[in-house]
């Protein structure tokens, strides 16, 4: 009877046993089908690293167009010199570039170890701290005009007071009745022309750095009120005048909304720093002719856009937009069966571009039977090109076929910049000048009015103006404000 239990307890044992073995089969097998989708995944990662390193191996040997290749250092600046140490006297701190306005001198009395009074003190060390004064609160000054009886007239009789040059008024019967002051006025145009800040952070500006609040639609009344101030019309009217006296203007032209309608800012520019912006519809040649008017006899560059092929005189293509169309068509038929040709037809082209800009900025400039002889062969080699593929029927078809019909179309306006000293052949100039414009429209989104277009080309004109001039956008506008307006007779 005690064998029973005993048979009994081993079957037991046996059986959870032969469970355990049945479970760690199970995790065997589960194991392997892990094991066996880790190997799937090692595979495929494997797999996309042989075509991560074929792409890099490729690109190493041939990157691609938007990567710079790195060039290489010269040999002779490869290793460098050891720098030189300087003398002991001359190894002193950077040199003071600010005259102080204000003098704290240091010195000791006595002797800090022994108590015994100092004698003889001479200047040892200057330290000089840069520091901004306090923010000035605005200053609120109230004109008190007194009226007085006149026994004999029987009349009372009012004070009066012109303030005109102290505060930006409406124009016409109210004006100089305005509350805003001047230099209040000259720092919100500059601040909203030239650091193209929004209305409400210069509202913000001004109430915690000035402590005066006012509201967003005061800001802009008083840029219209800058804007419309005779001085400034005449300013401006100034610059548009010297802009069409010009023997050189740049031009070029940028998309701007008014209303959320679409419109564009016409920009002429000279290198002497005039800058001209005008806000039109219409994206025609007739508004470059209306700006710069009917007695231009200057010379205009410009890109290839069509408002300016009917410009009469003179004109100089810009250059840049022509290489850059011509890097585009060789990247384009890299490996196209017409790589060869292409290649081939840009080389000459840009050769000659090449050779005309040498020879310009040689160690002696050239004399004008130089420059009218080198222009007549860079046209004529330019023609030889153009013909090649723009006349043939059988090279209509043809990659170079529409650059070759561009260069005769505008023959006579690629070389110009060999023939007038100080004109450039590119239009990178009015590029540049139209830049602030496109940033002002994408922080602003456009106008919201006709007075709002002419209030910011106005303005942009000015401070663009001063600013490529090398003078002081905020005192240049001060001035024009604080001082009696002279028109013109």
């Amino acid at each position: 009877m005690e064998e029973f239990p005993r048979y009994c307890r081993g079957m037991t044992e046996r059986v959870v046993q032969v469970e355990r073995v049945v479970q760690l089969e199970e995790e065997v097998v589960a194991l392997r089908a892990e094991v066996a989708g880790l190997k799937e995944q090692v595979g495929q990662l494997l797999a996309a690293n042989a075509r991560l390193q074929a792409q890099l191996d490729k690109y190493r040997s041939e990157p691609p167009s938007f990567i710079k290749p790195s060039t290489p250092k010269p040999k002779d600046k490869a290793q460098k010199q050891p720098r030189r140490k300087r003398a002991k006297d001359q190894n002193g701190a950077r040199p003071r570039e600010q005259t102080p306005t204000q003098i704290v001198q240091h010195k000791l009395q006595q002797c800090p170890h022994c108590r015994y009074p100092l004698q003889h003190p001479q200047l040892a060390l200057r330290r000089q701290v840069i520091e901004l004064p306090p923010p000035q609160p605005v200053e609120v000054t109230e004109h008190q005009l007194y009226k007085s009886w006149c026994p004999r007239c029987s009349k009372w009789r009012h004070a009066h007071v012109d303030l005109s040059s102290q505060v930006v008024g409406r124009q016409g019967r109210s004006q100089g009745r305005g509350r805003m002051g001047v230099r209040i006025a000259s720092l919100i145009a500059y601040l909203r022309t030239s650091l193209r800040m929004p209305v409400r952070l210069i509202r913000e500006y001004l109430h915690f750095v000035h402590q005066l609040l006012i509201s967003t639609g005061e800001i802009v009344e008083l840029l219209h009120r800058v804007a419309e101030a005779p001085p400034v019309q005449q300013a401006q009217h100034e610059v548009h005048e010297r802009v069409r006296a010009s023997r050189i203007v740049h031009g070029d032209e940028t998309v701007w909304r008014e209303e959320g309608q679409n419109g564009y800012v016409w920009c002429f520019c000279t290198p002497a720093g005039e800058r001209y912006y005008e806000y039109d519809r219409s994206r025609g040649g007739a508004v470059a002719k209306r700006i710069l008017g009917s007695e231009f006899k200057g010379t205009l560059v410009s890109d290839f856009y069509a408002a300016y092929n009917d410009f009469p005189g003179e004109h100089q293509r810009c250059w840049a937009h022509l290489l850059r169309d011509l890097h585009e068509l060789k990247e384009e038929h890299k490996h196209s069966e017409y790589n060869q040709e292409v290649l081939g037809w840009a080389t000459e082209l840009r050769e000659l571009y090449d050779t005309a800009q040498d020879a310009l900025s040689g160690p002696s400039p050239p004399t004008e039977e130089q420059r009218e002889c080198l222009y007549v062969q860079s046209v004529e080699a330019t023609a030889e090109l153009g013909r090649r593929y723009a006349n043939a029927k059988e090279h209509r078809a043809h990659p170079c076929h529409t650059l070759a019909k561009r260069l005769l179309l505008h023959l006579d306006a690629l070389f110009q910049f060999v023939l007038q000293s100080g004109l450039s052949a590119d239009n990178n100039l009015a590029e540049r000048c139209v830049r602030p414009v496109v940033v002002m429209r994408k922080v602003s989104g456009g106008t919201q009015s006709e007075r709002g277009s002419r209030t910011r080309m106005t303005l942009a004109s000015l401070f663009g103006t001063w600013r490529a001039k090398g003078l002081n956008p905020f005192n240049e506008c001060l001035f024009l404000l604080s001082h009696p307006f002279t028109p013109l007779l």
